[in-house]
């Protein structure tokens, strides 16, 4: 593991040569379905010896159409978060999308995430990096894996060496995202750990409806083939029912899926690892 993690992990039992995970639902919808959906994923993390930070969304800024859920308010959320790691003493993982933001949720979690939209923002990414936590930056879909260095310096220059860059697909055509691997160890030479979001790369953004489409019966191609190019962390976004979720339902992996495809992820990683 990246020695800039090793802090956040410090005092979960895991296997240090594994991959480390981000997963939890898109967006804090309500404290049971969080807390069911926490208790889940720890489990299986600590059987699996995966080292995870519990991810959820304590708003959706970037919604397509003004009717969609964006969150049920910003401290109430983030005091649910609190919870998580109060009762499982899991790091926790959110997205900020203003500067101003950045610490107000720091006092919360662990990890503040800058969406792919966002990523090429000096603003947000100066104050995430003032407030001493990891920052996760999500290489924008319009980016290539290359330019991602000057989203790290501007966090390095900051005064920050806890960075994490994670690739969820670059735009293939309107409708589309596509993975390219080459990214994974050209982003890893910035000395940063890198992660696949296995369940936004599948995303089929722009439908005419204004909700977005997935493909979620890729999601385990995908992170096969990210553990076998060497990616240091996966990111997957899990819920109890997509097909209830308020947010990205439609590329979500179901939570009852989760322990059979980590358990093959780990399997794949030791055969990796031997390589």
């Amino acid at each position: 593991m990246h020695a800039s993690l090793q802090h956040l992990f410090s005092n979960q039992p895991n296997d240090s040569d594994n991959f480390f995970l981000l997963a939890g639902p898109c967006v804090i919808e309500s404290e049971e379905v969080i807390m069911k959906t926490a208790e889940r994923v720890i489990s299986i993390c600590k059987k699996l010896q995966i080292p995870v930070v519990f991810k959820s969304s304590y708003r959706k800024a970037n919604r397509s159409r003004l009717d969609s859920f964006s969150g049920i308010g910003d401290e109430k959320a983030l005091k649910i978060l609190a919870k998580v790691r109060a009762e499982f003493g899991v790091p926790l993982v959110t997205d900020i999308h203003d500067a101003a933001e950045a610490e107000m949720a720091a006092e919360y979690v662990d990890v503040l995430q800058i969406p792919a939209f966002l990523c090429r923002q000096t603003d947000i990414l100066i104050a995430a990096a003032k407030t001493g936590k990891v920052v996760n930056v999500k290489k924008g879909q319009f980016l290539s894996p290359e330019s991602m260095i000057f989203a790290v310096d501007k966090i390095r220059q900051s005064g920050d060496e806890n960075i994490i860059i994670t690739d969820r697909g670059t735009m293939f055509g309107y409708h589309d995202l596509i993975v390219d691997y080459r990214a994974i160890p050209t982003m890893q030479a910035m000395d940063v750990p890198v992660v696949l979001d296995c369940t936004h790369s599948l995303q089929q953004p722009n439908q005419a409806s204004g909700v977005t489409g997935g493909n979620p019966k890729m999601i385990e191609t995908i992170a096969r083939a990210g553990i076998a190019v060497g990616a240091d962390g996966l990111f997957i976004e899990t819920h109890p029912d997509p097909s209830k979720a308020m947010s990205d339902g439609a590329n979500m992996l179901h939570l009852d899926l989760l322990e059979p495809l980590l358990l093959k992820l780990t399997h794949l990683r030791k055969a990796v690892n031997e390589l």
